[in-house]
């Protein structure tokens, strides 16, 4: 198991990592390829051209395409076929084109992995359409936003728009689906409102971080890998594992877009280099350097009160450069490795092979994503 040097890529992560089953890799990305043109026949049921176009805003727009590849991977640990909907039924297969699950005992069934991959999307990206409201966020995947394009309203609806799908899928998909579906969305409108609400005077500023990402981000993550496994018929043990796993997993990612928030240029990225810092989001590294006795932290604090202190003038990049000497951005490193030694560790509950090793290259491309 490698992964490869790269930095953040503009394209799918699949792409970004190198196991030893090449095979497997092909399989992935021809996965995502479908799931994302089942996303536009989704997007294209709206029938009215104006929410088509500004529901499939973000679909092809390049991302990482983490929640479909991670729903993928969870199918492939699939033990039995699940019945398949008579209306979806493939033609006969070549069997030298279908990919052994990672116990050996089936091949992945393409229609429900894809299913899987497209439904974890939609409610991603309908997640990313209200996420760039609250945080007035112009740029998405290299592209205006959908509220800078259309306005607050329009994205907000759109968004909503995306979740109905989803919950019309899910319902195709059975009460399992529909659970994971009902659930996790729960968790992330609760995410999204106490990151708006913030903290009582009462909380602990980093529990409350904690419990923002959980919802907004790491139950996203543990759904997608959930749903694959559930829909080719994982066992229980190996669906628990696979939401441990993608719920630290979760955690961790969002870290490492706290720390690239205020160290990566847009390029990378996708969207405006500092902008949760410049609109006062409570991000990990801010949290700990506010918690910091250092004299570091104090003109950091100062600065953060001024209101249009780090969107003008020099007051961004020296807020990122007293992250960085008051030891902000370097302890936000090492909760994230904490984390991502906690995802592996769930990955002992998963049986060896190549999906398995998908898992592990995905934690060393979140450790590496900021270097």
């Amino acid at each position: 198991m490698v992964a490869s040097a790269r930095t953040e890529p503009r394209g799918s992560m699949a792409m970004e990592l190198t196991i030893g089953d090449p095979t497997l890799m092909a399989r992935l990305e021809r996965g995502m390829d479908a799931s994302e043109e089942r996303l536009r026949a989704l997007a294209a049921e709206a029938r009215d051209p104006y929410v088509a176009e500004v529901a499939g805003h973000l679909f092809g727009r390049g991302g990482k395409r983490l929640r479909p590849l991670l729903a993928l991977v969870g199918a492939e640990f699939g033990e039995r076929r699940p019945e398949r909907r008579p209306e979806r039924r493939p033609a006969a297969a070549d069997p030298s084109a279908a990919g052994a699950s990672a116990t050996g005992t089936a091949a992945t069934d393409a229609p429900a992995a894809v299913d899987a991959a497209a439904l974890a999307e939609l409610v991603h990206v309908a997640s990313l359409f209200h996420d760039d409201v609250m945080d007035q966020g112009l740029t998405r995947r290299g592209v205006p936003s959908v509220n800078a394009r259309w306005g607050n309203t329009t994205a907000v609806l759109a968004g909503n728009w995306l979740l109905s799908k989803a919950a019309q899928l899910a319902a195709e998909l059975g009460p399992e689906t529909i659970r994971l579906q009902s659930k996790v969305t729960n968790r992330l409108i609760m995410g999204q409102i106490r990151e708006l609400v913030g903290p009582s005077d009462d909380d602990d500023p980093l529990s409350h971080y904690f419990t923002v990402v959980a919802g907004k981000t790491a139950a996203l993550i543990a759904m997608a890998l959930q749903l694959g496994a559930v829909r080719t018929g994982a066992p229980d043990r190996v669906v628990q594992a696979l939401a441990e796993y993608g719920e630290h997993l979760g955690i961790a990612f969002q870290i490492s877009d706290d720390i690239l928030d205020v160290t990566s240029t847009s390029e990378v990225s996708g969207k405006e280099q500092g902008k949760d810092l410049a609109i006062g989001v409570a991000s990990l590294p801010v949290l700990l350097a506010l918690a910091d006795e250092r004299p570091e932290a104090g003109e950091l604090r100062a600065l953060l009160t001024a209101a249009t202190a780090t969107t003008e003038g020099t007051g961004l990049p020296k807020a990122v450069a007293l992250l960085h000497r008051c030891g902000a951005l370097a302890e936000a490193r090492t909760v994230l490795h904490a984390r991502l030694l906690r995802a592996r560790t769930a990955l002992n509950g998963l049986p060896d092979g190549p999906a398995t090793q998908v898992l592990h290259a995905l934690c060393d491309f979140v450790a590496r994503r900021d270097h």
